[in-house]
Order: structure tokens, then C-alpha cells, then sequence
């Protein structure tokens, strides 16, 4: 690497003789040792590596000058839907601008004065605790709510009287992807047995969910085991209970990309299950109840999802309300006597009124091309819903059900103008053929002279979209000239399960392929050119630039993997990894797998002698979801392979984790490290 004489030296990391064998084949895996987050030894290394890292990025001469700008236009006012709850209150979520976590407020109506009902910013002296999830009891006595300690997936729940707003003695410990769903004067809540205290609760297999019942005012040490399956410990299971508290569902999920569902009729004795669906490969979720009847979204027989209704006495009998259409079916909400259902056509958000027949009465006029939620419940004849786009910060408006009029009832005043920015979609084939959506935003005085600085974003995997959304961090890059493209990429759930199962397991490279196919359609149509291209992703989207810059290396001037799946040979060994397996396989089901895996994990596709892009590597010390040991393994065997002289650095982020609940200043702190990397290495100045 080209550093300044005075720059600490990239670390050799030590190698061991550490080697597997798969199939007959002998995997060396020389890193291992860095699988261990509790050594001294990794303590060391990664100190090493960030001082390394910290270096070079403080030495950027414009670094300092770009997290301003990151500042300013950070700092608007930031309001979520708000909500009516059973007690007569109204919710919703505020950040003033530059607060680390949003706060929760609570009003008497919507347009009442609101006054603060939680603030997460009061737990910790520097954000780091973020707020999971709030949970009323149906009566609107109590509020429990789950927070997270520097952005472990672990949670802790706390209970407080909702009218006093006084905390309570209850405490949970030890609770992971779970909710608080109140009956009675107690709720049940989801956890794994504490770990033992060897130092490795962040990176652990975590085995054997369970269901316990909380009642209120007493230890945790009493809590009831409500449900547990020891026959299958790779399960995750969760409880949730209706409004009315007449019928409790059970969702089992883990062994296939979908889940099973159980309903029990609370009004009877004792707690007897009935199975709703039994297919794993299938999604299937209650989004509302009336009294006997149940509606269920689904994409069972249907793989562009549908709405259902069944009896719960017998449940396993459904009749359409609205059937599958020509698009997927994103999200329902019920209000008044009416249906609003979401779809998302070529992955944006468009809205139909039905009545509970299935009959489609109109479609709901949105702000433009982007993405909206509605916010509703059964007993208003109005409600709300927020709209985004790659141009329009987050905006709430109000819909009146029986006019059919939207009004603005939240909208952020910012620093900045928008208006000479314009976002297009384009289609273009991958290498089979396959048709590829991608929005590219940019100014509108672009001229395509093929050295247009471009930062190419993707995810491709887990049947998750990607529609358009508003980031204020992509500001500072398009107000310079950057362009910032977004590519809906086989494995997402754009057009359906079809779409998801087209990029998983034995069908991953799609994925890559259509993420490569993108960069060379920008080059070719005068976007941009090798030499200003950069790729970035997240998680999933990590193990995407990971493949891609070691399949294409010459095709990109940056790559960013951030908190990545790197070790694709071993990444169901660590807290929830197994629960990827549907998407991804496994090394160890069959000798075609392995192979599949071993030729495109980005770990083990390093080839020494290659000059590989800039990259900067991103990780944090709590990421209990994608373990850093992924992305530790994967920049010491970069930083042996490479040949080149761009920088090869990982960035290793302390009192964080997979990236939700960041403090907005660490948020602030890491998108000015990653532009300012990408801008200094595409020749761009600030």
C-alpha cells in the first residue's frame, strides 16, 4: 500500500497450520484463530488494524469537512406514523435531528401537544442502548419495552405503568428476537438459556428458543415455560396474542425460508394447538381477527402472496379475500370496514381500497414513485401512512377513507435542496437474460461522458426488497456529482418467491452475475468506468461485494463489504448462522454443496498475486448476527493477496454491532469514513 513514511505499518498476522477436510478435499483455514473474540490475542490484532485503518482515514484532507456537511444535513426533524393504542392515546416516534435515538411521544389526539413517553437517549451516556420494540397490554396499563446494548441482537425488557409512566420492577435478561405480547396481567416473551459466561456470548451457536409467560410483579426466575421443542433446537418460536386476547398464534420458523403457524382458542381450557399450516418452505402470519374469523397473509399456493380468511374452528380451511394478483402483495391494513393493500410493482409501492369482500374500490393516489406504509386500525375511518423516495425525506400524511384524500400531516423542513435531482429505473439482462430493475439518481444536468463517480448499492438474498428510500448520508456524494444506484437483484422479494428462490442455495451466482451485469451496463451506456466505480453492501450484501470483488476485481475502483458473510464454509456455526441455510446450504449436507459454496465464498476465492480494489472493510465488536470473525478472516487474507498498492483496511467499530440501533454519531462517524474512502480513491476531493 501507498502510505505517508509516518503511517504504522499493516500488520502480518500470524497464520497457524489449521486445515479441514470436506469431502476429501483439505480446506487450510489459517486465520482461525481470529474466531476467537474473547482472546487477547484478537484484541491485539484488531487493535492493530484500527490503528492502521484510523490513519489512513484521518489523513483524508477532506474527512473532517464531509462529516460537517454529514452533520447539517442530518439535522431535520424526523417523525414516524403515529398510532392509536386501546387506551385512547396516540404514539409516534420523534428525532429532533442530530438526537442518537428517536424518542417516543404520546398525545391525546393527533394534532394534541405531544410530551415525551420514553427516551432511549436517557439510558446510556452515549446512545448506545437503542430502543427494540414498545408493547402496550391490551387495557393500556402497562408499556414493556426491549432495548439493545451496543447493537447485540441480545435484549433485555423492562415494564412501566403507562399512565405514571413509572418504571417497574420486572426485568428480563437474556431475550433475542422476541416481542412482548401481553394476556392478562403478564406476556410471553421469547429467550435462550443465559450463556455460561466463557466470553463468548456474542459469537456463540445459539440453540433451543423457548416461550416463556411473564406475570407481572414477579422474578424472572419464576417465569412459566410456555413452550419449548428440544427436538429441534435450530427453531426460533414467538407468541402473539389478538386484541381481544381470544386466540393465541405460535410461529415456528428456522428449518425452510418460511414458517409453520398454530392457533388456540383462549376462550377454552387450557392452551390445546392446532396447526394452521405445516409447510416451512411457505410464509404464512394473522394480520387481523373478527371474532371466529381469521385473515392471514400468505404466500402459500400463492407466490406473489395473498389475503385469506379462515374460522378457528377450523382453521386449516381458507377462502380467498384477495386473491394473488400480477404483483406481490407487500403489506395489509385494515381500516374501517375497508382493505388497504400494498403492492410493490417493479419495487415500488403501489396502494388498492377494498372492501372485505375482496372487491378492489380504487387505488389510493401516492406522492410519486417511492415507498409508503400505512399505519391503521379496524375502528378508525381514517388513518396514515409515510411516503419516501431516493429524493423525499420521509413524509406522513393523513387519509381520510371516505373522501379518499391525502393531506400532509408531517413533513421534514431540511438544508438542502433536492431539486436538481432526478431518479430513473432502467432494465437491463443479465448474463442469462433475466431482465434487472436498477434506480440510478443523480442531478439532472449529468452529462454521460463515462467518468461519473458511482456508488452501486445491492443486496440480493432472504426474499427482502429493495424500494426506493431516502438517506440524507447520500447528500454530500450526489450534491459533488456522485451517482448513487440501487440494483433490485435476484434473492430480494421484488417479483415474488420465484425471484427469491432464483438467487439461493445452487442459484446464488445469479446474484453476482446481476450485480456484475449492472456495472458493466453503467460502464457501457457512459455512466462511468472502472476507475470511478464502487461497490458497496451490508450483511447478505457484504458476502455480494465480497464475490464480486473476487470474481471481478479489475471491474471496480472500491469495494465496501460491510459486516459481510465471508466464510461461507463455516458461517452456520456461529449464534443464528444456521438459520441461513435455506437460503445458502451448508458445507457439510452434501459434497455438490461444499463444492458450490468453496467456489464462490469470498474467503477462500482470494487469490494470491491479485491487485485487488480499495477496500474498505466494515465491522463492529458486538455483532452477534454476522460475527466479525467473518470479516476478520477475510482483510488478513486479503491484505496477504493483494498485489496492488490501494489500501486493503478494515474498519472494526467498538460498542456496535450488525448496524440497527447505531447512535446517530457512530452512524455519522462510519458514512464519513466510507464516502470519504470512496472519495479519495475514485480522485474526488470535498
Amino acid at each position: 500500500m501507498l502510505f505517508d513514511a509516518c503511517a504504522p505499518k499493516t500488520p502480518v498476522t500470524r497464520k497457524d497450520n489449521t486445515v479441514d477436510n470436506y469431502f476429501g478435499t483439505e480446506v487450510a483455514d489459517p486465520y482461525r484463530w481470529l474466531e476467537d473474540d474473547s482472546s487477547d490475542e484478537t484484541a491485539a490484532w484488531v487493535e492493530a488494524q484500527n490503528k492502521v485503518t484510523n490513519h489512513y482515514l484521518s489523513h483524508i484532507p477532506f474527512r473532517g469537512k464531509l462529516l460537517q456537511r454529514l452533520t447539517e444535513v442530518s439535522n431535520y426533524e424526523k417523525v414516524g406514523t403515529p398510532g392509536r393504542r386501546k387506551n385512547g392515546k396516540w404514539y409516534y416516534y420523534r428525532n429532533d435531528g442530530l438526537q442518537n435515538q428517536s424518542v417516543l411521544y404520546e398525545m391525546d389526539s393527533p394534532d394534541a401537544e405531544p410530551h415525551v413517553f420514553l427516551d432511549p437517549n436517557t439510558l446510556s451516556d452515549d446512545g448506545t442502548v437503542a430502543l427494540k420494540g414498545v408493547y402496550f397490554s391490551h387495557d393500556g396499563k402497562y408499556a414493556a419495552y426491549s432495548i439493545s446494548r451496543s447493537g447485540s441482537d441480545w435484549e433485555e425488557i423492562f415494564v412501566m405503568d403507562a399512565q405514571t409512566r413509572e418504571l417497574l420492577p420486572d426485568h428480563i435478561e437474556w431475550a433475542k428476537f422476541t416481542g412482548a405480547s401481553w394476556r392478562g396481567d403478564g406476556f410471553y416473551y421469547s429467550a435462550y438459556d443465559a450463556p455460561e459466561g466463557d466470553g463468548h456470548e456474542y459469537s456463540g451457536k445459539n440453540e433451543g428458543h423457548k416461550v416463556y409467560y411473564h406475570r407481572m410483579g414477579t422474578s424472572q426466575a419464576d417465569d412459566e415455560l410456555f413452550y419449548s421443542n428440544p427436538a429441534e433446537p435450530l427453531r426460533f418460536y414467538q407468541v402473539s396474542i389478538n386484541e381481544e386476547e381470544t386466540m393465541a398464534f405460535l410461529y415456528e420458523a428456522g428449518a425452510d425460508i418460511g414458517n409453520n403457524l398454530f392457533v388456540a382458542d383462549l376462550r377454552k381450557p387450557g392452551v390445546k394447538w392446532v396447526q394452521i399450516t405445516r409447510d416451512m418452505k411457505n410464509d404464512c402470519s394473522p394480520v387481523e381477527s373478527d371474532g371466529d374469523m381469521i385473515y392471514l397473509f400468505t404466500n402459500v399456493d400463492a407466490p406473489l402472496y395473498r389475503l385469506v380468511v379462515t374460522d378457528i374452528k377450523n382453521p386449516r380451511v381458507w377462502k380467498d379475500v384477495i386473491p394473488q394478483g400480477e404483483n406481490v402483495l407487500d403489506g395489509i391494513a385494515f381500516v374501517a370496514d375497508k382493505i388497504i393493500a400494498e403492492y410493490s410493482k417493479d419495487a415500488s409501492t403501489h396502494a388498492y381500497m377494498f372492501d372485505k369482500n375482496g372487491q378492489c374500490l380504487k387505488e389510493i393516489a401516492l406522492p410519486g414513485v417511492g415507498s409508503a406504509g400505512f399505519n391503521s386500525r379496524k375502528d378508525e375511518t381514517w388513518c396514515y401512512y409515510s411516503y419516501s423516495s431516493f429524493t423525499t425525506p420521509g413524509t406522513i400524511y393523513s387519509y381520510d377513507i371516505e373522501t379518499g384524500e391525502s393531506a400532509v400531516y408531517k413533513q421534514p423542513q431540511t438544508a438542502f435542496d433536492l431539486s436538481g435531482l432526478e431518479t430513473k429505473q432502467v432494465f437491463f439482462p443479465s448474463k442469462d437474460g433475466t431482465m434487472i430493475p436498477m434506480f440510478i439518481t443523480c442531478r439532472k444536468d449529468l452529462e454521460l461522458d463515462g467518468k461519473n463517480p458511482v456508488y452501486l448499492y445491492g443486496y440480493g438474498g432472504f426474499n427482502i426488497s429493495m424500494p426506493p428510500s431516502f438517506s440524507a448520508s447520500r447528500v454530500p456524494w450526489l450534491e459533488k456529482g456522485g451517482i448513487y444506484v440501487q440494483v433490485n437483484l435476484r434473492g430480494g422479494g421484488e417479483y415474488g418467491e420465484a425471484w427469491h428462490l432464483a438467487g439461493t442455495r445452487m442459484n446464488k451466482q445469479n446474484v453476482f452475475d446481476d450485480f456484475i451485469g449492472a456495472a458493466e451496463w453503467l460502464i457501457a451506456n457512459g455512466y462511468t468506468c472502472p476507475e470511478k466505480l464502487a461497490i458497496v453492501g451490508g450483511s447478505n450484501g457484504g458476502l455480494l461485494v465480497g464475490a464480486c470483488m473476487t470474481q471481478r476485481p479489475e471491474l471496480y475502483a472500491v469495494a465496501i463489504p460491510q459486516v459481510g458473510v465471508m466464510d461461507m464454509l463455516r458461517y452456520h456455526k456461529f449464534t443464528i448462522g444456521w438459520n441461513w441455510a435455506p437460503d445458502y446450504g451448508t458445507s457439510e449436507e452434501s459434497e455438490e454443496m461444499f463444492r458450490y459454496l468453496y467456489g464462490y465464498s469470498p474467503l477462500h476465492n482470494l487469490k494470491p498475486g491479485t491487485a485487488y480494489p480499495a477496500t474498505l472493510v466494515t465491522t463492529a465488536d458486538h455483532d452477534d448476527r454476522v460475527v466479525p470473525a467473518h470479516s476478520f478472516k477475510f482483510a488478513a487474507t486479503l491484505q496477504e493477496c493483494n498485489s496492488g498498492d490501494k489500501p486493503q483496511l478494515i474498519r472494526i467499530d467498538t460498542k456496535a454491532g450488525h448496524g440497527g440501533g447505531k447512535p446517530l454519531a457512530k452512524v455519522l462517524e462510519e458514512q464519513a469514513d466510507i464516502y470519504s474512502f470512496i472519495m479519495k480513491n475514485v480522485g474526488m476531493k470535498y
